[in-house]
């Protein structure tokens, strides 16, 4: 741990600051499935999470990277509702990359998902752009109902 930095209460993360985020509808008015990405460096826990998240038929992940640049690309071509990002990364990337995204002239909803919760993560987090701060131990059904509470 860095100077500033402090672990807290998992319990006190789940949802931390989560705001409302309106869900992309079709031009009848019907609700669109949840649309999810997810930027996470590791290639074994990005492709489980995303495994695990695409058996719920309300929601669609239509993509998957640890490369910065190559997901930034992504994100702009496939315009999901919201992209799980992991922050916690070798090559630093992780606040930057939500800062980009935030960016974007239509941004998605940006939450990040994490292993180890801090408080000075959650915070630079929420500056540089996410709308939510969650923890990979959530169960998927968990995690789900509370990124449908974003939409």
């Amino acid at each position: 741990m860095t100077g500033g930095d402090h672990l807290v209460d998992r319990d006190h993360f789940v949802g931390a600051f989560v705001q409302t985020y309106t869900v992309r509808t079709s031009p009848d008015g019907m609700v669109d499935l949840l649309q999810l990405y997810i930027v996470d460096e590791n290639e074994i826990v990005r492709s489980a999470l995303a495994n695990r998240l695409a058996e719920d038929e309300a929601v669609v992940v239509v993509g998957h990277a640890g490369n910065p640049d190559f997901a930034l690309r992504e994100v702009t071509q496939s315009c999901p509702d919201v992209v799980l990002v992991e922050v916690k990364r070798k090559d630093g990337m992780g606040l930057e990359i939500i800062r980009r995204l935030s960016h974007l002239p239509d941004p998605p909803c940006l939450a990040v998902l994490t292993s180890y919760p801090s408080v000075w993560e959650q915070a630079a987090a929420h500056r540089a752009g996410a709308c939510a701060y969650f923890l990979k131990d959530l169960q998927a059904a968990q995690l789900i109902a509370e990124l449908a509470r974003l939409g």
